[in-house]
């Protein structure tokens, strides 16, 4: 055996493995992408779960804010039958647009702000914003990476050569929906 015939297998073994390498992190940067997307679906399903609750709680004590109420349902609906990332995200933008005019609407009851069943469900729903904000950061954060290695030289090669597609972010697309809501629950 020459030395240019063991260099050049020694050449090739460098590149198999290099290649073996890189398909597995994007296949461990998949996997951790769809499990990071079940995290974000979980959370999310919590919230449309404690929507009806809510909006019963409510409903008792402002029935003539129907327009309210059917809002609140019809964006529920839309985020539970959205299937894609970009689809949730826009269905989960409309169901928090009508939760706040939802709980805005109880200023307007002190006997609601004073309710316990509704101060519960109101401290659920902060509870549960809280986990799909840091659900949403870790699934952007897998995304990233594997969009990282799918567009980097020379991972780049590995990842067209079996196909491996990008995630998109679940973001915010709407202005309204990256400024803070306030809302006052003082006399």
């Amino acid at each position: 055996m020459t030395l240019g015939f063991a260099i050049f297998l020694l050449a090739v073994a460098a590149l198999v493995v290099f290649a073996i390498a890189t398909y597995n992190r994007l296949v461990g940067l998949t996997q951790r992408g769809a499990e990071a997307w079940s995290d974000v679906d979980v959370q999310l399903k919590r919230r449309t779960d404690l929507v009806p609750n809510l909006v019963e709680t409510v409903k008792g004590y402002a029935a003539h804010e129907r327009g309210t109420f059917d809002a609140v349902v019809r964006a529920r609906g839309a985020a539970i039958t959205a299937g894609t990332p970009d689809a949730r995200a826009r269905a989960e933008g409309q169901l928090s647009d009508a939760l706040r005019q939802l709980v805005a609407l109880a200023e307007a009851y002190p006997a609601l702000r004073a309710n316990e069943n509704f101060q519960a469900l109101q401290a659920s729903l902060a509870a549960i914003e809280d986990d799909i904000q840091n659900s949403r950061r870790y699934y952007n954060a897998v995304v990233r990476d594997l969009n990282t290695a799918i567009d980097s030289f020379p991972s780049n090669q590995v990842a067209a050569a079996f196909r491996f597609a990008k995630r998109t972010y679940f973001e915010l697309d709407r202005e309204q929906d990256r400024q803070v809501p306030r809302v006052s629950f003082g006399s």
